[in-house]
């Protein structure tokens, strides 16, 4: 549980915007010092996400996605924008998504919004998505807040719409790193928070070919 190892959460929070304000606005600078992984990262997330959007009678829609977290476009321009019509981005580093509207070059026309909020302060426009993307991030979040978070994302799914989260998993427990002031969770403490929220899980899947020396990744599918 984060209220054990998060003591002030005001200071979590504002120790969390401060460390993104000091980190390069490169893919390098978003993966903190990974970013070779990239390429391994984006193609397993196609295919997960792919297996939604194939032909059936409860397809996910491909008309419009949110990417949360999205720093400056990363995973916009590699995986949304080449499978959706439109894209939303939200971040709380400004700076981020102003580099994104270089970063993501012609195709970042069909980025419709760029919010600038912390995603505890955040809610999506209700009926809205085929898929919430939320990668690399919910390790800013308290229990509570990932929690809410969550079921306003659930609520600002389009029919068959989905939510994917994206993230470390730690071995035991909750662990806290203060350099980025982040938490890292186990999955049974994950799987207990989307419960909470009111989400069914549909798919879970563990990244392969990533460093040994990092934690393990896992992706999670839900509605």
């Amino acid at each position: 549980m984060t209220s054990e190892v998060v003591e002030n959460e005001l200071e979590f929070y504002s120790k969390a915007e401060k460390y993104w304000k000091d980190v390069p606005a490169t893919v390098d600078g978003m993966l903190g010092g990974y970013g070779h992984i990239s390429s391994i990262d984006i193609n397993s997330s196609r295919k997960f996400l792919q297996r939604f959007l194939r032909d059936g009678p409860n397809r996910t829609g491909t008309t419009r996605a949110l990417d949360c977290g999205a720093g400056i476009g990363r995973i916009t321009k590699r995986l949304l924008l080449p499978l959706f019509k439109t894209v939303d981005m939200v971040d709380v580093t400004e700076d981020f998504l102003t580099k994104a509207k270089s970063y993501l070059g012609e195709e970042g026309r069909r980025v419709r919004n760029y919010f600038c909020c912390g995603l505890q302060d955040f809610s999506p426009e209700p009926n809205s998505y085929d898929v919430i993307w939320i990668q690399w991030v919910i390790g800013h979040l308290t229990d509570n807040h990932l929690s809410d978070f969550l079921k306003r994302c659930r609520a600002g799914l389009r029919p068959n719409g989905i939510v994917v989260i994206k993230d470390n998993m730690a071995q035991e427990g909750v662990i806290m790193d203060d350099v980025d002031s982040s938490v890292c969770r186990d999955l049974d403490v994950v799987r207990r928070i989307i419960r909470r929220a009111g989400l069914h899980l549909l798919a879970e899947e563990r990244q392969e070919n990533f460093p040994d020396e990092i934690y393990h990744v896992y992706t999670f599918a839900m509605r």
